[in-house]
C-alpha cells in the first residue's frame, strides 16, 4: 500500500497583464511506499520542486489529487496543513537560508514540539536525541546557526525535519549546496536515517547521480511531465529515454577519460537529434 499518491496533478500559475498563463505541471502520477525513498530528477524549470511544494501546499493544484493513506490534501486547508506538518516534513535546498540565523539551535528545534504544547523538558529531551541522531554534540544546542559550516546547518535542518517523527520528508534539493565531500556525507546520514525510523522521503534533485544513491525507484521529469519512472537501477544505470540519457550524459564523473568520452558521445546524440 503506498504511504502518498498523486494523481494526474496539474499545477498552473495564472499570467498577469499580457502574460499567459503557465502550466508548470501537466497531469504528473506517482506513488510513494512507506520506507521508500522516490528520487525526483530533471534540469531546472522541468517542474520537480514545484512538485514538491504541490505536496507541502505551497503551489496552487488546479488539476488531480495528492493523497496521504488516502486523505485528499491536495486542498487542505491551513488548520489541516497544520496537522499535517506531524506526517509530512520538509528539508530545503540551501542550509545558509533556513535556519534563523536569530534563534539558538535549541529553540529552532523545540519551536515545533511547543506549538504542539510538549512540556519544555521534553522537548529538550528530545532536541537532545535529534542532535545524537544527525552527529552533533549536545552543545550544539545552546549555538547559532552562523556558527555551524554549511554541512552541520544541513544536519541541525534534517534534525528539525525529523523533531514530529513525520511518516515523509521532501528533500528538495537538499545537498547541492554542499561541497562533494559533505554532500557524501549528508547522503549517507539520510540512508541511515531511513534505515532507522522507516521515514520515506521524495528526494528531488538535477543530478542523477545523487538520486542513484539512495532511491529506490526514480522519476524524471521534463517540461512539466514525467518521461521516465522506475526502479532506481534501471533508470540510473540504463537509461531508456533522450532526456534521462541527456542528464546521465552531462553528469560529471571523477575519471578524466570516461568525461571525455561522455563528452563526445553527447556531442554526437546532439548533433544526430537523439537528445
Amino acid at each position: 500500500m503506498s504511504l502518498l499518491n498523486i494523481e494526474n496533478v496539474e499545477v498552473t500559475y495564472k499570467g498577469k497583464g499580457l502574460k499567459k498563463d503557465f502550466k508548470a505541471l501537466k497531469g504528473v502520477s506517482l506513488d510513494i511506499r512507506p520506507g521508500e525513498c522516490v528520487g525526483l530528477v530533471g534540469e531546472s524549470g522541468s517542474g520537480k520542486t514545484t512538485l514538491g511544494r504541490a505536496v507541502l501546499g505551497l503551489a496552487p493544484v488546479t488539476g488531480g489529487s495528492i493523497t496521504l493513506e488516502g486523505r485528499e490534501i491536495a486542498h487542505a486547508s491551513r488548520a489541516e496543513r497544520a496537522e499535517l506538518a506531524r506526517d509530512i516534513q520538509v528539508v530545503f535546498q540551501d542550509p545558509y537560508s533556513s535556519l534563523n540565523p536569530s534563534m539558538s539551535i535549541e529553540q529552532i528545534l523545540t519551536e515545533p514540539m511547543l506549538v504542539r504544547n510538549w512540556s519544555k523538558a521534553d522537548a529538550n529531551k528530545r532536541v537532545r536525541e535529534l542532535l545524537d541522531s544527525v552527529g552533533l554534540p549536545a552543545d550544539a544546542a545552546e549555538r547559532r546557526p552562523r556558527e555551524f559550516s554549511g554541512g552541520q546547518r544541513q544536519r541541525i535542518a534534517i534534525a528539525r525535519a525529523l523533531a514530529l517523527d513525520p511518516k515523509l520528508i521532501v528533500c528538495d534539493e537538499p545537498v547541492s549546496a554542499l561541497d562533494l565531500t559533505t554532500q557524501a556525507k549528508v547522503l549517507d546520514l539520510f540512508l541511515e536515517i531511513q534505515e532507522r525510523t522507516n521515514v520515506a522521503y521524495l528526494f528531488i534533485s538535477h543530478d542523477l547521480a545523487v538520486v542513484r544513491h539512495l532511491s529506490h525507484r526514480v522519476a524524471v521529469m521534463y517540461q512539466g511531465e514525467i518521461v521516465e519512472w522506475g526502479q532506481g537501477e534501471q533508470v540510473t544505470q540504463n537509461p531508456q529515454h533522450p532526456y534521462t540519457k541527456r542528464l546521465m550524459m552531462a553528469a560529471p564523473v571523477p575519471n578524466p577519460v570516461e568525461q571525455t568520452a561522455r563528452r563526445e558521445e553527447r556531442r554526437r546524440m546532439m548533433a544526430a537529434g537523439l537528445i
